[in-house]
């Protein structure tokens, strides 16, 4: 994907990266060679889907199927699978953007408030 001007980035970790496109007010997210576009309902609503994920179940269940999980994107075809380390690298990176979208936002709200 290559990048404009109108991203701004979110949040980085090791493993990924999120920007805010001002062009099509969307968050970005690029992670495990995977980029997604999601509007904040959509972004709020995947965040919750990897933090509704049982890591216990995953890391003491020795069964197959609890090896990966598998995240959709919401309204989109695009289909993540994740080892438990991926889910908590997600995670990690989902949990670092909604912060730093909600410092934004009060910021946002404070200049405003003082500013007149």
């Amino acid at each position: 994907m290559s990048l404009n001007v109108s991203l701004h980035e979110l949040y980085r970790t090791s493993k990924g990266v999120t920007y805010q496109c001002d062009l099509t007010n969307r968050i970005v997210l690029n992670f495990a060679d995977q980029v997604m576009a999601f509007r904040m309902a959509d972004f709020v609503l995947f965040r919750r889907k990897a933090e509704r994920v049982n890591l216990h179940e995953m890391i003491f269940n020795l069964d197959d199927e609890y090896d990966f999980e598998v995240l959709e994107a919401p309204k989109s075809n695009q289909k993540l699978v994740l080892t438990l380390c991926d889910l908590v690298q997600l995670r990690d990176l989902l949990a670092g953007t909604q912060f730093t979208l909600n410092l934004n936002s009060m910021l946002h709200e404070v200049l405003y408030t003082y500013s007149y």
